[in-house]
């Protein structure tokens, strides 16, 4: 006998697909999407690239891979490939084994650095202006770089054309009324890179690591710094340290003149008036 029409149908119909259990679990439960997981990835790697740079210093610009994995707190397997992934970017150069902070991170430091004197500055002037009126001597801002201070500011006294600082140009710290005021409130690592760099300018330099510790320790106590023929013959200076956030030094500023009209005592409260001054201001800054 021939099929029916109905033995047709039945044996070409399509089947039903095959009954699937819901997933246990909360009905707004969703896996996470590979966009999530990969973002997650990122942030880490980006977090762990930021621990790998901030184990670089002023002081120790070349590392080994062990140090750096030391310093990070990462397995060295972690800081080889994350090294590669820097160098290749610009941020980080390798040296034979050595690592150091490489051409782009210097021109970004250098442009947030930029931006910060740019502040700084603004923020001191109308103070420096009125420690110039007040005492008609050189006037001077300066922060501080590795073991040298950089002068931001400098308004000219009456008559010192025997001041050699200028906007721009460095100073040894240890031997100035700027730097000593900076280092007396920098940590002990900055205080020791000084220290074993000590290189007596005139006959009146501090010589020795225990003389600057005697200094920065008198600075602390009366917040206020000499410099007495210390840099350069026949110039004295007194400074005092401008702190910022939470007591964090930042700058500092000082009043010059020649040893035999200038009497730096006589200016030690303005100066340091001027200092708070500028230093209530940077709060808002840094």
């Amino acid at each position: 006998m021939p099929p029916s029409t109905t033995d047709i149908a039945e044996r070409t119909r399509t089947p039903a697909p095959p009954l699937v259990a819901p997933p246990r679990g909360p009905a707004h439960a969703h896996p996470p999407r590979d966009g999530v997981e990969a973002d997650l990835r990122a942030s880490g790697s980006v977090g762990k690239a930021l621990a790998l740079l901030g184990a670089f210093s002023p002081e120790d610009r070349s590392l080994g891979v062990s140090e750096v994995a030391r310093r990070a707190d990462m397995p060295k397997s972690t800081v080889y490939r994350l090294l590669a992934v820097l160098v290749d970017g610009g941020l980080i150069t390798k040296s034979g084994t050595k690592y150091s902070p490489g051409p782009l991170l210097t021109e970004l430091a250098a442009l947030a650095n930029r931006q910060d004197l740019r502040r700084l500055r603004e923020a001191a002037l109308p103070y420096l202006l009125d420690l110039y009126e007040h005492t008609h001597q050189t006037v001077h801002l300066a922060v501080l770089e590795g073991i040298h201070v950089r002068y931001v500011e400098k308004i000219y006294g009456h008559g010192q054309v025997g001041c050699p600082s200028r906007v721009g140009g460095h100073a040894p710290a240890a031997s100035t009324a700027l730097g000593k005021a900076i280092l007396a409130f920098s940590d002990a690592e900055t205080v020791a890179s000084a220290s074993r760099s000590l290189r007596p300018l005139t006959p009146y330099s501090i010589g020795t690591p225990r003389g600057l510790a005697l200094e920065l320790r008198a600075i602390r106590e009366r917040r206020v710094s000499y410099d007495r023929q210390e840099n350069t013959l026949g110039l004295t200076c007194v400074g005092a340290p401008v702190l910022g956030w939470r007591g964090r030094v930042v700058a500092a500023v000082s009043v010059a003149g020649p040893v035999h009209r200038f009497r730096p005592d006589a200016c030690a409260t303005a100066v340091r008036n001027a200092a708070a001054g500028i230093g209530a201001q940077a709060r808002h800054l840094f």
